[in-house]
């Protein structure tokens, strides 16, 4: 049968059973629809035929904090919803919130106008009304679901998905747990915005005395100095602004999780943060990766990885005797840590670290640097494929890696505070203006880096190029042609894009695919924080020297001033979001629309 989108689109009143809808009996005497009661904290699980999820206003309280919610079936973290591969399900989402809502299933293959992004694949979920989305799975895997209207996630309108497979799970284990990362804060999240752009540091208490506390060489200071910013200035928004949770607790709630010695116990780490990496350690207890973004791996032993937002890792952990070990997982800027015990004895805690000193910004993270991470990418692009058409995105052909020593810094424009804003180097499909205040001079691929603060600590860490598919793909085709986007932005005015452009609510012009297209996406961050870019409704394959076992992801950090290419198929029709999984940024602009043509061509 042959669909096309508008027909799609023009069909989801009837598609999606919209209806008004009574209070659920769990929710009486708890919360209502004009602020709510206090919620509870932890993740219920929810399976079967048919799975309702209701999502309401409450309040939310932990480490003496508390604060407006979204709960989802009254407790935040949301529900885990449970599925089992290839068994149908009906995800009826209803909202009993007074503005719109939505729910998109991240990291699932569904029907674009399922995935849940109003604007882009279906138009939200009004007050009081109904969205019934029918599931079949084809996939297994730990994902997640959060809300996509407004910033309805940062307050909690978010929770876990578990697929488990049809046949039998390559991955052994005894005993699982959820470890779902995110943040509170009392503050509301249009406040947070309006503060990020009024001031961009407005959150960052340390910077004030960085250049005081760190070996810095006068050179450096200077120039920290004329960029306006500290090398310290890592996460937009951190503690205390935020208390970091696990399945919804704060350090200060003593969260335990169950273990026998010797068990195998899997532990499913997922990202749900608005704007937090995470640094995930269990000192004394080694954790071999075995899933990433859902899809299986082979096996990785490591003792720490970093976790960017939305990202999900599956780890094995084999305690062998009894006690209480720490899951501590620090933000990335050091400025707090999300703690819960894994112990074999109720109410015996894990002694937690303490926060490790904050790292700094580096020449390599100004995309200045050709040091030992500073490479080509292990698969190198083939520009003599390159093409013009489609898109408009026309990729130009890298310089030498000493090409740009000859640029006479004093001579480069410096608009916007910043001394690195040379727009020369940047192709001609970037809209050059106020919206971008840095031009990565020289970046490389930096898929190798395992992560800011990461590089110099004297145990194992994970890095993308260290992850490898479990299995073979065995008819990977060679890309058909080439493209390259910029992630480009202006820290001071707080302005977030690709190519230049921000995401505005008409007129934009998508990103266009054929259908089953195969493309080759390399992705140049121009800015000085890394970005975990967002790909909905298909998957696509990291290249990282792993040839025929490339890992295949939804989301990929790109470190600052650095680049990052993956390999997709475009074979899922529709319209579906392309955007920073940072909040704020999102937000801000950093989102474009990824259009797949329908078999036939039908638009």
């Amino acid at each position: 049968m042959k669909y096309s989108r508008r027909s799609m689109i023009g069909s989801l009143a009837a598609l999606s059973s919209l209806a008004a809808l009574p209070m659920p009996a769990w929710a009486m005497g708890q919360m209502d629809r004009r602020g709510g009661g206090l919620v509870r904290k932890g993740i219920n699980e929810l399976s079967g035929a048919k799975i309702d999820l209701h999502i309401a206003d409450g309040r939310f309280a932990t480490g003496g904090r508390s604060g407006h919610a979204i709960a989802v079936n009254g407790t935040v973290p949301g529900p885990l919803i449970r599925l089992k591969e290839g068994e149908q399900t009906i995800l009826s989402v209803h909202n009993m919130l007074d503005v719109d809502s939505s729910v998109h299933w991240h990291g699932l293959l569904l029907p674009f106008q399922f995935d849940g992004v109003p604007g882009i694949s279906f138009p939200g979920i009004k007050p009081g009304a109904r969205f019934d989305v029918p599931l079949t799975p084809r996939q297994s895997g730990t994902y997640w679901w959060h809300s996509h209207s407004g910033l309805q996630e940062q307050v909690g309108h978010y929770g876990p998905i578990i697929i488990d497979p049809a046949g039998p799970d390559p991955v052994a284990y005894d005993r699982e747990h959820i470890i779902l990362l995110s943040e509170f804060t009392p503050m509301h999240p249009h406040t947070i915005m309006k503060k990020l752009k009024a001031a961009e540091g407005y959150f960052s208490m340390q910077k004030t005395s960085a250049t005081d506390d760190y070996d810095l060489s006068g050179e450096e200071r200077r120039m920290w100095g004329k960029m306006r910013m500290m090398p310290t200035d890592i996460a937009d928004v951190s503690a205390p602004t935020y208390s970091y949770l696990i399945n919804g607790h704060g350090p200060e709630d003593g969260l335990e999780l169950a273990f026998s010695p010797s068990e195998r116990v899997r532990l499913r780490i997922i990202n749900g943060s608005a704007m937090s990496f995470f640094n995930i350690r269990l000192p004394g207890l080694p954790m071999t990766v075995v899933q990433a973004d859902g899809v299986n791996v082979q096996p990785v032993e490591v003792d720490e990885l970093q976790i960017g937002v939305a990202e999900t890792y599956d780890v094995i952990v084999t305690p062998t005797e009894a006690g209480a070990f720490a899951i501590a997982a620090e933000s990335m800027d050091r400025s707090g840590m999300a703690q819960a015990s894994l112990t074999s004895q109720p109410g015996r805690k894990a002694a937690f670290p303490a926060l490790r000193a904050p790292p700094l910004l580096s020449m390599a993270d100004m995309g200045m640097d050709h040091g030992s991470d500073a490479t080509e990418p292990p698969e190198p692009m083939d520009h003599g494929k390159m093409t013009h058409a489609a898109m408009g995105h026309a990729m130009p052909d890298p310089a030498p890696a000493d090409a740009h020593g000859g640029h006479d810094m004093a001579a480069m424009d410096m608009s916007g505070g910043m001394a690195m804003r040379d727009t020369s180097l940047l192709p001609p499909t970037v809209k050059t203006g106020p919206g971008i205040d840095m031009v990565a001079m020289n970046p490389q691929d930096r898929t190798g880096y395992p992560g800011l603060g990461l590089d110099d600590v004297p145990h194992r860490v994970l890095n993308y190029r260290l992850l490898k598919s479990l299995e073979m793909d065995h008819g990977k085709r060679a890309p058909e042609r080439e493209m390259e986007l910029h992630l480009t932005g202006n820290m001071e005015r707080y302005m977030w894009s690709f190519d230049g452009r921000k995401m505005s609510a008409v007129g934009d012009d998508p990103i266009r695919f054929a259908y089953n297209e195969r493309v080759r996406v390399k992705l140049v961050n121009d800015t000085m924080m890394a970005h975990p870019i967002h790909l909905h409704g298909m998957f696509f394959e990291l290249v990282n020297g792993q040839g025929h076992h490339q890992p295949k992801k939804h989301t990929v950090i790109v470190q600052p001033g650095s680049s990052a290419t993956f390999d997709v198929t475009t074979d899922e029709p529709g319209d579906w979001a392309f955007h920073c999984h940072l909040l704020y940024h999102m937000h801000a602009g950093m989102m474009q629309t990824v259009s797949v043509a329908f078999p036939g061509g039908a638009a």
